[in-house]
């Protein structure tokens, strides 16, 4: 049964479009819902334009000029990674959209390099530059940034329709309250607090609050992600190990080790340590790296170390769904979940629609924040205004769960949920290796996690973010594994050690959702005519 709102809320607003997160997707989907003419409020849980994991460093983008050759080049190289479940007129939206997005950045004053033949280039933005101009963007558009600001649960109407969202303020305890007309989410994916670089603010809270309102999620056995990063530092940028060797700590080279195999590294790992030397950069290579990813450096420098010429001791941190392919369900071309008056963007949508059952770091999740940040945006504020005047009679309910609301009085520990859900996701020989007797053990230890979260309440609200992002990682771990149990195949970077082979008859998405019970379901590929574009100038 849904809740009333009974609590007094410091800060009480009213809106068209409400966007929860403040990357790359949150920000480009406030600024066009703002340039439709809608009112527009964004909440961050940090400060916009700093947080999260494309502010943190440099991004490569999936921006390809048009030209059939080319075009048709890009769409070709990630088919087979991904396991043959991308759609192709979705790959020709996204790089229509990436394109024209990009090239906008320019026209705002983006300060793009340019190549040796004096030409821009534009297939990388610098996070803090790139972040920097979007808040100053949307600003400018009109939208309202609360920053500090997690949302903590949406709200719905009596028909079910998101309308809106609470949340506090981190520095000051104020709870907030946004009435909007369409909801947006746009906070990024699930890394369950590695200390990977920019992921300590995504924690799956998106996940959580829209499967609260009755939305789906997509391809959530594609999340186990690994990133390579010094032993020593959170720095999980892979490119340049590209021209690594990777060594045993006798300096023996391992064979098959590299960044395109990190099965091997991971193999290894659980045997004994793994270095890496970036020995096959060219010196006349080293100081344009450097300048492309300086905080790449950055760790090797405050420990003395030469990465070019020294051997430095290497880990794999979990990225999760961030730089995996799972997220909520898009059900159309307007970004939109399966709950009406809610849509998704960027980390927190899911990217099979163009990558399939594989990504990385920045390239095609950049281009798919950027396309599907702005797509919703646009759709959000036409839903709003396809409202009229029934938005200004509804009355909303929040529809938040765990750590809001309980009928127990058992205390709840929730640094310890935290690490207990981190020990069955971690590990490689549960997450990377997985396997059909691993799976079902660590789901089993997952849903007695949920249950103690449901019968335990908080002691203060102080504790609520915190509570919710327990939560939220137990929820998508949950989702995870149960599809992963269901992909009885190796597909993408879903990798079972049962099934180690690829199943021509599961070549199909895997819907997943349910909080108290878990369900999953398959889903053919599209076979539709191709979609209608949404406007691809800006």
């Amino acid at each position: 049964m849904l809740k009333t709102l009974t609590t007094d809320f410091e800060l009480d607003l009213e809106t068209d479009v409400l966007v929860i997160g403040g990357g790359p997707a949150g920000t480009w989907a406030a600024w066009n819902a703002a340039s439709s003419g809608a009112r527009v409020i964004l909440v961050d849980k940090g400060y916009c334009g700093t947080t999260g994991c494309a502010a943190a460093s440099g991004n490569g983008v999936w921006y390809v000029p048009p030209g059939p050759e080319a075009r048709e080049t890009a769409k070709v190289s990630r088919e087979s990674l991904g396991g043959f479940l991308s759609d192709r007129n979705w790959m020709d939206r996204v790089l229509d959209q990436t394109y024209a997005n990009v090239n906008q950045l320019a026209e705002w004053g983006y300060p793009f390099p340019t190549d040796d033949e004096g030409k821009p280039y534009r297939r990388s933005l610098q996070g803090p530059e790139y972040m920097r101009l979007m808040r100053r963007q949307i600003q400018r558009a009109g939208v309202k940034i609360l920053d500090n600001s997690p949302a903590l649960e949406l709200l719905v109407d009596d028909d079910d329709a998101v309308a809106g969202a609470t949340g506090v303020n981190r520095q000051t305890g104020d709870k907030w309250i946004v009435r909007s007309q369409s909801t947006i989410i746009a906070t990024g994916g699930c890394a369950f607090l590695s200390k990977a670089l920019g992921c300590n603010v995504l924690t799956g809270d998106g996940y959580l609050m829209a499967a609260e309102a009755g939305a789906e999620m997509s391809g959530m056995e594609f999340s186990n992600a690994y990133g390579i990063s010094p032993a020593f530092s959170s720095v999980t940028k892979t490119l340049f190990y590209n021209w690594a060797t990777f060594t045993y700590e006798d300096g023996t080279v391992i064979p098959g080790a590299s960044s395109h195999r990190r099965s091997v590294i991971a193999e290894t790992l659980l045997q004994q340590p793994v270095y890496a030397i970036i020995d096959k950069a060219a010196e006349s290579m080293r100081g344009s790296m450097r300048l492309a990813q300086p905080n790449f450096f950055l760790p090797f420098d405050r420990a003395g170390i030469d990465p070019f010429t020294q051997r430095f001791p290497v880990t794999l941190r979990l990225e999760g769904t961030v730089r995996g392919t799972g997220g909520i369900r898009i059900v159309d071309e307007s970004c939109s979940s399966s709950v009406r008056g809610l849509y998704a963007a960027g980390d927190a949508a899911t990217r099979e629609l163009i990558c399939g059952g594989f990504t990385g770091g920045g390239s095609h999740n950049a281009a798919w924040a950027i396309s599907s940040g702005y797509w919703s945006g646009k759709s959000a504020a036409e839903y709003s205004r396809s409202l009229g005047e029934y938005k200004t009679q509804r009355r909303v309910k929040g529809v938040g769960e765990v750590g809001l609301k309980s009928d127990r009085s058992q205390a709840l520990a929730t640094d310890e949920i935290i690490q207990a859900v981190q020990a069955e996701v971690f590990p490689y020989e549960k997450n990377y290796f997985r396997t059909e007797q691993g799976l079902t053990k660590s789901l089993g230890k997952l849903n007695h996690l949920w249950q103690e979260l449901r019968n335990s309440q908080i002691k203060s609200d102080k504790e609520l973010p915190r509570v919710r992002e327990a939560a939220a990682m137990v929820a998508t771990a949950r989702w995870m594994y149960s599809s992963a149990i269901e992909r009885k195949e190796t597909r993408g970077m879903h990798k079972h050690q049962d099934y180690p082979e690829l199943d021509a008859n599961q070549q199909h998405h895997l819907i997943s959702g349910g909080l108290d019970r878990v369900w999953v379901k398959s889903q053919p590929l599209s076979t539709e005519k191709p979609l209608s574009k949404i406007g691809a100038a800006v």
